[in-house]
């Protein structure tokens, strides 16, 4: 049996197709790369996914990595995908739920791209990762780098969440401050040399493994899929990933169609995806002193913006943009109703379905699936004593 079914990367924006066997960032032509899959070799069946182990590599065939022997794992995958019962009755969504994220290793859903990229990563020869982070992808890719005797070196603005420092420090990665945000971070990751960049979408693989929780849900549903999928973006891997994965369930015929809606989830201090696609624009706009609270999705300027609009358009999604007042007072909601401490991020979730559910755009029957991409215990100033 193949482990993995790996053929190919392929540019969305110019087509050409890339060995993917070789230390590889973006297409020439300066598009992110996408892995593609000999899908008709997947013999696997998804009964027989229930005798695999609950984590992400259950779904090994559809991941990049050819050889177990190179699985950097920490036991990530399989969140749970909870009801929200007592607080989908006061949104007026009768089937509402959440997959947590903030159960899986290092208490974010970065923790997926890490495992899967630095074990692809480490499986071409890479052993010198550096990346530019609003935290918390810096501290899982420095957890698995550590676990796979990989070097990093981290550069994040000096305004990230605390906790995040510390988790890079800890497991003996190089941490840089950086006064100003991600895109200064990104810059001074530039200008190091002898580092591989895996910054976001600058690397094929950190989405394959942000795919899977959308591989998760399907299977969670016993392989119906939900209305809506509602996720906070900044850099939009996970939106992307989710709408690739059931891309590929969908030519398994593991699924059947219509797509969920894609919802993507901005804060009104930093909107350029929702401004984009408000305006029928392709690709974003940089967004001028972005600010936010949800600290994770303050990108003023995506590399992968427009496949994200792509991927809401295919799918009659939308874009929305809500308050910071709101993603905190959506936080403390769901807190004291369904005792889950979420993150600002997966609060900014909540606070869109209240909006789309009171414009009648999300409908009282749907099944909505909202991502908590984090636990709040790493943002602990948001709650006061």
């Amino acid at each position: 049996m193949t482990f993995s079914a790996l053929s190919h990367l392929e540019c969305p924006r110019c087509g050409e197709t890339h060995d993917a066997d070789q230390i590889i960032g973006l297409c020439p032509c300066g598009s992110p790369l996408l892995a593609r899959y000999d899908l008709p070799s997947v013999t696997v069946t998804p009964a027989a996914l229930a005798d695999r182990a609950p984590n992400l590599w259950r779904y090994h065939e559809l991941l990049p990595v050819r050889s177990p022997d190179n699985v950097v794992t920490l036991g990530e995958g399989m969140t749970p995908l909870l009801p929200l019962p007592r607080y989908g009755a006061e949104l007026g969504v009768d089937r509402l739920l959440m997959k947590d994220e903030g159960l899986i290793p290092t208490g974010t859903f970065k923790a997926r791209g890490a495992a899967v990229g630095v074990s692809r990563a480490y499986e071409v020869g890479v052993r010198k990762i550096a990346m530019p982070t609003n935290g918390n992808a810096g501290s899982a890719w420095a957890a698995y780098s550590a676990r796979a005797g990989m070097e990093a070196l981290i550069a994040m603005p000096i305004a990230a969440p605390e906790i995040c420092r510390r988790e890079v420090t800890v497991v003996g990665a190089e941490l840089v401050l950086i006064d100003g945000l991600i895109g200064d971070a990104a810059a001074y990751v530039r200008e190091q040399p002898g580092y591989f960049d895996a910054s976001t979408l600058k690397e094929p693989y950190r989405i394959e493994g942000k795919k899977t929780m959308g591989l998760e849900i399907a299977e969670q549903l016993n392989w119906k899929l939900p209305d809506v999928i509602v996720y906070p973006t900044g850099g939009g891997v996970g939106i992307i990933g989710i709408w690739k994965a059931l891309n590929e369930l969908l030519e398994l015929g593991w699924i059947s169609g219509p797509l969920p809606r894609l919802v993507a989830v901005q804060s009104t201090g930093c909107a350029p995806i929702v401004r984009a696609w408000e305006k029928g624009l392709p690709e974003s706009e940089p967004w001028p002193d972005a600010k936010t609270v949800a600290f994770g999705i303050t990108v003023p300027k995506a590399l992968g913006d427009f496949l994200v609009l792509q991927a809401i358009a295919e799918t009659d999604g939308c874009a929305v943009a809500v308050d910071d007042e709101d993603i905190l007072a959506e936080q403390h909601q769901v807190a004291r109703l369904e005792g889950s401490f979420i993150c600002p991020e997966g609060a900014a979730n909540f606070a869109a379905i209240r909006t789309l559910r009171e414009s009648g755009w999300i409908r009282a029957d749907d099944q909505v699936v909202a991502l908590n991409t984090g636990a709040g215990l790493k943002y602990p100033e948001t709650v006061p004593l």
